[in-house]
């Protein structure tokens, strides 16, 4: 992925602009500054008593059709674990209950020709007795048709089977590794 490249200044639309120490744009012609700050993700490792896991189909780029965790970005004045409650309700229609802060790693997310780096914060959501397995939530998940193509479970019990799973973001597959090291 590379750095974006903008041709005009967003403040005086001048040619000048500079991408600087991988860190901001400047203008030299009206000294405008912006910088590439990291946009904030969440992501939730919903799972049963069994080590099954839900996952999404992607519905769109990028990686279309790899799966990912129930998540997505923060709101503005959101904080992580709000946003992880509201992701999963929108992506899913499951309100999830005592998620609980697992690891953080950076990503790279590419939509649109813009690149963006991020901070992906996962959680792990154990699937309380009386909802059941992950197999049985399946048949009541709501998905967001714009996000989501279906939803699978796959049994995770070991870090061979993370490297098989057909995932869209490599922080996903390390927070996977971490969640799966904290059941020891």
């Amino acid at each position: 992925m590379s750095d974006n490249k903008f041709n005009f200044c967003p403040e005086c639309g001048g040619k000048s602009i500079e991408y600087r120490d991988g860190k901001k744009w400047f203008c030299p012609d009206c000294g405008f500054d912006l910088y590439n700050n990291v946009a904030s993700a969440v992501g939730a490792i919903i799972y049963d008593s069994s080590n099954t896991v839900l996952f999404e189909v992607r519905a769109k780029n990028p990686r279309k059709g790899f799966l990912a965790l129930p998540g997505g970005f923060t709101d503005r004045d959101e904080s992580a674990e709000d946003a992880v409650v509201r992701e999963c309700s929108e992506e899913t229609g499951f309100a999830i209950s005592d998620a609980k802060y697992l690891c953080s790693f950076p990503n790279d997310y590419e939509y649109k020709n813009i690149a963006y780096k991020t901070c992906d914060m996962f959680f792990a959501v154990k699937l309380p007795d009386a909802c059941g397995s992950v197999e049985n939530l399946l048949k009541q998940l709501k998905n967001e048709q714009s996000e989501v193509v279906a939803f699978e479970a796959r049994k995770i019990e070991s870090n061979v089977d993370i490297e098989k799973l057909p995932l869209a973001f490599e922080s996903a597959k390390r927070a996977l590794t971490v969640w799966l090291g904290s059941l020891v």
